[in-house]
């Protein structure tokens, strides 16, 4: 049974929420005081997903999120009263997946946490059978400039230095790799990374590239902007 975190200072609101995923088998961890959030995901290892209030007293979302994050490969969905696209590409760019806008309708909300655990649960069984077929296999490398990246194991290193991404990143550094030299769409590469139709928001593939590139130190080598129409990847 998949384990929910749902942290939001609106004492009903979080009551209405449970109520829902509760009736759609989820096991709940309700909780309307930010400073809690943090106990409880070491008290609570195995959440799988969490639902956090942006504007909540003491400690706001934002911060938690950029607390838990480290901590957790979860997916996060932020609830806000706050419908601009910059504070949505905040959220994303924090460590965010998803983001829904108050007043929400439940069954949406529902239907984008059935959306994240399924992938989750896609990645987990690919990244078991390709650590098992890399076991079998003894792996195999990938290169390009001074980096080499294993796809089985998710090693990523430049001149035999690591480099630590987290799985979506990596995931969307195969995928570019993949397509080299093919210009790409945002929407094809949110398809090809986190899923055909899936619920989330297209913004999230910005704020990954920024965050590959950061971590490669990449300054448009690799990964490189093709204005108004999307990225390409080159070795």
């Amino acid at each position: 049974m998949s384990k929910i975190l749902i942290a939001d200072d609106d004492f009903d609101i979080v009551e209405m929420i449970s109520d829902s995923l509760e009736d759609e088998g989820y096991e709940c961890i309700k909780i309307t005081d930010s400073r809690m959030v943090i106990n409880s995901i070491q008290e609570y290892p195995e959440i799988s997903l969490f639902i956090l209030d942006i504007m909540m007293p003491d400690i706001n979302g934002l911060e938690i999120c950029r607390e838990i994050r480290p901590l957790t490969d979860a997916p996060i969905i932020f609830l806000s009263a706050k419908a601009r696209e910059i504070d949505k590409i905040i959220g994303l760019e924090i460590g965010a997946d998803d983001y829904l806008v108050k007043p929400f309708s439940t069954d949406e909300l529902i239907a984008r946490v059935k959306a994240h655990l399924r992938r989750e649960k896609r990645v987990l069984k690919k990244s078991a059978t390709e650590i098992e077929t890399a076991n079998d296999t003894n792996a195999y490398w990938r290169y390009f400039g001074d980096f080499k990246f294993n796809p089985m194991t998710y090693d990523l290193f430049c001149d035999n230095k690591k480099i630590e991404l987290s799985t979506k990143e990596f995931q969307l550094l195969s995928f570019m790799f993949d397509n080299e030299n093919r210009v790409l769409t945002r929407q094809q590469i949110y398809e090809g990374v986190w899923g055909y139709n899936e619920y989330g928001d297209i913004n999230t593939v910005t704020v990954h590239i920024k965050n590959l590139r950061t971590k490669l130190n990449d300054d448009n080598r690799h990964l490189i902007t093709i204005w108004g129409v999307g990225y390409k990847f080159v070795k």
